[in-house]
């Protein structure tokens, strides 16, 4: 029996289909693994409770998985009603042990990321704060980079432009995709953008595990000259012994950890040294709850943090980790919510809004493919 004055009342999950205004190649697309991708499957819960609150949480799929992910959600939807919303550790405990049978990573437990975020943002709504001040926050702004313009789809000519205009709105470190067939236009489209930059502007690059070992050795000693922050998913998201031998190798820090969907996962790349950046992703390891286990163990193994896509949930999550992170700017998310973040002098600043400060804009109600609401019986 819940102790507290409050229990869950109703969740409601939507199914929406945010569509992206141009197809997105990245090396994965190259190499022929996956086609380009033209929308983005996203997963809201609304988890309203008797006294009128209400905290809002989102998942997400690319490609494929969406439809599993709000299949799984609306079966065990049922066992948050009546539920005490402050139990958030426990109540993620009860939603995974209640689809185990499908296992703790995956497509199950990124279901469950919906309903973890929207219980945090419940609870600091409840405290009236902003998210990253429940959590204990180390500042008020984040540096952060921006992805967005950077897909291999696009000429030098366009990555250039895309820097520029990004720069000029606030962002302060640029990223680029990597991995091509031909190496040799890897490192061109890399000058070129370093170039175009100048050495004082951050630059990362994203070789989307698309490299064997061998040429993320070569291609890395190679990128050496151009003072990138990292090089992101050099190999396969599991190869940990091969990541820990690059980052031995390398001067350059090696970031990985977005494509990893637990936090055992994780915890294999920190326990070998395979990664100088931890690049988690909330709403892949199954929500808040579980990020924050990861951030205490980066923080204990002294790893840099830039947690990957979802910056509305990890503007608040980077902000709250000791040592100084980044946060990816992307502007794909933008139609869904009505308000956005604020973004100067390089750094993505915090609202004083309760919660995650966001709400659902009416966009997103208009791409809603599907819903389904759970209520207590009256």
């Amino acid at each position: 029996m819940p102790t507290s004055a409050d229990r869950i009342r109703a969740v409601t999950l939507s199914s929406v289909t945010l569509p992206l205004p141009t197809p997105i190649s990245d090396a994965k697309v190259f190499t022929g693994r996956q086609r380009p991708m033209t929308e983005v499957a996203m997963l809201f819960a609304e988890i309203r409770t008797e006294a009128g609150l209400e905290g809002i949480g989102f998942g997400y799929a690319k490609r494929a998985g969406g439809p599993a992910q709000f299949a799984h959600a609306r079966e065990v939807a049922p066992d948050l009603i009546g539920e005490d919303p402050n139990d958030i550790g426990r109540l993620w405990t009860k939603l995974v042990w209640a689809g185990a049978s499908v296992g703790r990573s995956g497509a199950a437990t990124q279901a469950l990321a919906a309903f973890d975020i929207a219980l945090w943002d419940l609870k600091a709504k409840r405290a009236n704060l902003p998210l990253a001040k429940l959590l204990g926050a180390h500042r008020d702004s984040v540096r952060c980079y921006n992805t967005s313009g950077g897909f291999l789809h696009e000429s030098v000519g366009q990555l250039k432009d895309n820097a520029t205009r990004t720069l000029d709105s606030g962002v302060g470190g640029i990223k680029i995709k990597v991995g091509l067939p031909d190496r040799s236009e890897d490192l061109r489209r890399v000058a070129a953008v370093r170039e175009h930059l100048g050495d004082g502007v951050p630059l990362m690059v994203d070789a989307n595990q698309q490299w064997d070992r061998p040429t993320a050795l070569r291609v890395g000693r190679a990128l050496e000259e151009f003072d990138l922050v990292w090089i992101e998913e050099p190999l396969d998201a599991h190869d940990v012994e091969g990541h820990a031998e690059l980052a031995r190798s390398l001067t350059t820090a090696v970031a990985s950890g977005e494509m990893l969907t637990s936090v055992a996962e994780h915890y294999e790349l920190i326990r070998a040294g395979a990664v100088d950046v931890l690049q988690p992703d909330a709403p892949r390891v199954g929500g808040i709850t579980q990020f924050l286990k990861l951030a205490t163990l980066a923080d204990h193994h002294h790893l840099q943090l830039a947690p990957h896509f979802a910056m509305e949930v990890h503007v608040h999550l980077a902000a709250a980790y000791p040592r100084e992170p980044w946060v990816e700017h992307f502007d794909w998310l933008h139609p869904l919510f009505t308000e956005r973040l604020e973004i100067r002098d390089g750094r993505m600043h915090l609202s004083d809004r309760p919660g995650l400060g966001i709400t659902l804009s009416e966009q997103t109600r208009a791409w809603t493919v599907e819903t389904a609401t759970v209520d207590a019986p009256r």
